[in-house]
């Protein structure tokens, strides 16, 4: 009997050469299932990526230019001027703040001419605020849900590409009649890199997601209290013209 297990043992070893668990050689032994799999992640990744710094650059010259463009639309407004004041929001075309303030500056001054300003010229500057804001919010939040939806797919993705690694592996023991790890060693590299893969695609989408959902959260914010306080400038006009024409 232990002859005999030393025979298989000699069999084993003579039979099986050292698998290789670099990246090219995990690549060149998966098949093409799981290169399939593993393309696809990448394309997901890189339209993740592409995602990620479209929308940086957005957000970032958003604040940027509203940072700049809150003092300047509030000096013009102080003096009365709206025409400066919307050439200034034109400027800044770039602002979230400048694009919803316009707006409403320039449904404002289509009444200026009139001699009073009625209640319903400030509601109509006000429902013409509250269209450039939901505009604004979609144009902030374009391409944002891709990256929910990457970071909540790539996971299954690398999934199916495990089970994909597995079952070669199981299928590698049947051929090769053995349990020895060059029989499996294919089937376990495609199940690793899927595996990783996925997860490496998913987790800095998710992240990003959330960061990005709070940003627009943030511009929301301001936006509102932007269109509050112009509404607000409003009202003080219709005041004072009403003591003119008293």
């Amino acid at each position: 009997m232990i002859v005999q297990l030393h025979t298989w043992a000699m069999m084993l070893f003579q039979t099986e050469t050292e698998p290789s668990w670099d990246l090219i050689s995990m690549w060149t032994q998966m098949g093409w299932l799981a290169k399939g799999v593993v393309i696809a992640l990448f394309l997901m990744s890189a339209w993740s990526i592409g995602v990620m710094i479209d929308r940086f650059l957005a957000y970032s010259a958003a604040r940027k230019q509203s940072r700049e463009f809150a003092p300047a639309v509030a000096g013009a407004l102080k003096v009365g001027n709206l025409d400066e004041a919307i050439k200034v929001a034109d400027a800044y075309n770039k602002s979230h703040l400048a694009k919803v303030v316009v707006a409403g500056l320039q449904e404002f001054r289509a009444h200026q001419l009139s001699p009073d300003i009625s209640g319903e010229e400030i509601e109509a500057s006000k429902r013409a605020l509250e269209r450039a804001e939901a505009i604004v919010h979609a144009e902030l939040k374009r391409g944002v849900s891709t990256l929910a939806t990457i970071g909540s797919t790539s996971p299954f993705v690398g999934l199916f590409g495990t089970v994909v690694g597995i079952i070669h592996a199981f299928s590698g023991i049947s051929t090769n009649k053995g349990a020895g790890i060059a029989a499996v060693s294919k089937g376990i590299s495609e199940a690793l890199i899927t595996t990783a893969i996925g997860l490496f695609v998913a987790i800095p989408a998710v992240w990003m997601f959330n960061y990005f959902t709070n940003r627009i959260d943030a511009f929301d914010v301001e936006m509102g209290n932007s269109s509050s306080e112009l509404i607000d400038y409003f009202l003080k006009r219709r005041q004072v013209r009403a003591g003119v024409n008293r």
